[in-house]
């Protein structure tokens, strides 16, 4: 009887076309773990669905793959007899081959997928309700690469350089996983597409660049490649190998290849220009974000993105020196990666943990840091041994980010719902509270007054989750997040009178309307009990004077929810044309 398979290897780009060993040496390639499955032709699986269509052609792209032989699970990629994965004729084969550029989209794209439900401790769905998100390898021929909420979909352009060279976005790893973490995050918070503050459309692609920029560092031919390795690991063809000291500085590896995005495709689109976005080097300034140019989103979100990556680099140098050299050789070369990806692993959990934390609407990038640290500290209570969560905290007020004043604790977390006296379960259905939405919102509904949720709004549970993690004892840490949101269109003199909006923004009136969005997330936990109530009022006059002025300002007070198809794809669209 054949062995069920857990998961099964198949070949990828590890980064990016223009991460090379060495100046002019082959393609970083790696052989990744997914999900075992019986692929269609795409290949298509349970989540993923890949539809190689070329809209600007006119062609489709036929699968002709095979991933399986009987039981058996194959890559179709993989090298051949006599070849290794640095081999330049196996990569020319291979690259030229479009199959090979729908499994690159289709297994980093389930790789990032397996980030998020193992960080959060449960399955993850895509905003559409569906079960599987279509992929576009070569959807059209242009410099762009975007999620499409209507589509359902992953759209990768493609264009070609200076010299005729093609270049595909669906070969650049960080691109795909970036792409596939805005469809990821829009299934978690749908309402994060919503006009709303300066800070939420830029999370959305700073939180997308983060995942990208650490999810790589598990891959270590792309860290060794990126610090200038240019000799085979070990364990790989050569015995214990060494890097010397200079590599591994601070300065060293915020100008490495390794914390910028979509090296390749800003090298071709943009007049050499290298990365797309290379956030850590930006400088420190506790008023970065009062800047003109930081009105648009990417340029926001590069914000939040340093901020991280600049905690990620003290927290990976700090565990480099702690770490013993050899005269005159430098460190243990697999040492210094595996500390980077442990570091990095660290940090990517908290920031998709802090997901189950955040408000469901109108975040800012404040709140994103609270629950950041929140969720960390729920999980591992004690962070003494390297101090993540202060580091964070450092790295993020350098940048002017700090937890929402009068809102979080001494450490900056969210502190437990004060009011847990007042509540009543006597008329909730205990066992169905945390598993059935009508029966969560009677509770809410039952408790709106201690809840202070107002009665004004439309409310609606929009999803209940039951997460299973382990704590770094080994004990089954469990919880339960209710998602709602509120919703309610308000005339000038309501928000006068219920908001306390006084005086009203310039060009409103009192017969003027508005539509205002509200929501929080309900923490249970293991025995059904409200642990936190985390949200964003719906008549928080403060609030919703700011937000109402910041869409007046930029032209959206008319626009309507994430109905506009290009959203995503003006976006980005704009930025790689920059």
């Amino acid at each position: 009887m054949t062995a069920i398979q857990p998961v099964r290897k198949l070949t990828i780009i590890a980064k990016d076309p223009g991460l090379r060993i060495g100046s002019d040496g082959p393609m970083v390639f790696a052989r990744v773990d997914v999900p075992a499955e019986i692929l269609a032709p795409g290949p298509t699986g349970y989540r993923i669905k890949v539809v190689d269509y070329n809209a600007t052609e006119q062609r489709a792209y036929a699968a002709r793959q095979s991933y399986q032989s009987g039981d058996i699970l194959l890559d179709p990629f993989a090298p051949g007899d006599g070849e290794a994965l640095t081999d330049r004729d196996y990569q020319a084969r291979v690259v030229a081959n479009p199959n090979f550029h729908a499994q690159n989209c289709y297994a980093i794209a389930m790789r990032t997928l397996g980030l998020f439900e193992r960080a959060l401790g449960r399955r993850v769905s895509w905003s559409s309700g569906g079960h599987q998100l279509h992929i576009a390898p070569h959807a059209f021929a242009l410099a762009n690469a975007f999620y499409s909420e209507p589509d359902r979909a992953l759209m990768f352009g493609y264009f070609f350089d200076e010299e005729g060279k093609p270049i595909f976005t669906s070969l650049s790893h960080d691109v795909v996983a970036h792409e596939t973490t805005h469809a990821v995050l829009d299934g978690l918070r749908s309402r994060y597409t919503d006009p709303s503050g300066p800070d939420q459309a830029a999370f959305h692609e700073g939180f997308a660049d983060i995942v990208a920029i650490l999810s790589i560092f598990s891959l270590p031919e792309v860290v060794a490649a990126g610090l200038g390795i240019t000799h085979k690991l070990p364990g790989l063809g050569e015995p214990l190998a060494f890097i010397t000291e200079d590599k591994v500085t601070p300065e060293a590896i915020r100008n490495s290849i390794l914390l910028g995005i979509g090296a390749e495709i800003g090298m071709a689109s943009g007049a050499g220009r290298g990365a797309l976005r290379q956030s850590v080097k930006l400088e420190p300034h506790p008023r970065i974000l009062d800047a003109p140019d930081m009105a648009e989103a990417h340029s926001r979100g590069e914000v939040v993105v340093a901020a991280v990556t600049s905690a990620f680099v003290k927290l990976w140098t700090t565990r480099i020196s702690h770490l013993g050299t050899f005269d005159g050789r430098g460190y243990n070369m697999l040492a210094v990666i595996e500390e980077g990806a442990k570091a990095a692993a660290q940090l990517l959990q908290m920031s998709i943990r802090a997901i189950d934390y955040c408000p469901p609407t109108d975040l800012d990038f404040g709140q994103f840091l609270a629950s950041l640290l929140t969720a960390d500290r729920e999980l591992v209570p004690d962070d003494s041994r390297f101090g993540y969560r202060e580091l964070v905290r450092q790295s993020f007020a350098d940048f002017g980010i700090v937890p929402p004043p009068g809102q979080t604790d001494a450490d900056g977390c969210w502190p437990h719902f004060a009011a847990s006296e007042a509540l009543r379960y006597s008329r909730s259905n205990a066992e169905a509270l945390t598993r059935d939405v009508d029966e969560c919102f009677r509770f809410l509904w039952e408790n709106r007054d201690a809840l202070e949720i107002s009665e004004r709004g439309y409310t609606q549970v929009v999803s209940l989750d039951t997460s299973l993690r382990i704590d770094p004892d080994g004990i089954p840490f469990r919880e339960t997040t209710c998602q709602y949101v509120q919703t309610g269109r308000f005339f000038g003199s309501e928000l006068m009178a219920i908001c306390k909006i006084k005086p009203l923004p310039d060009g409103f009136t009192t017969r003027s309307s508005a539509d205002l969005f509200g929501g929080g997330v309900v923490v249970f936990d293991q025995y059904g009990r409200v642990k936190y109530h985390i949200g964003n009022g719906l008549i928080d006059g403060e609030r919703q004077k700011r937000r109402l002025e910041y869409l007046r300002d930029t032209g959206q007070l008319s626009a309507q929810r994430s109905d506009e198809r290009s959203r995503f794809a003006n976006l980005h669209l704009a930025r790689m044309g920059g």
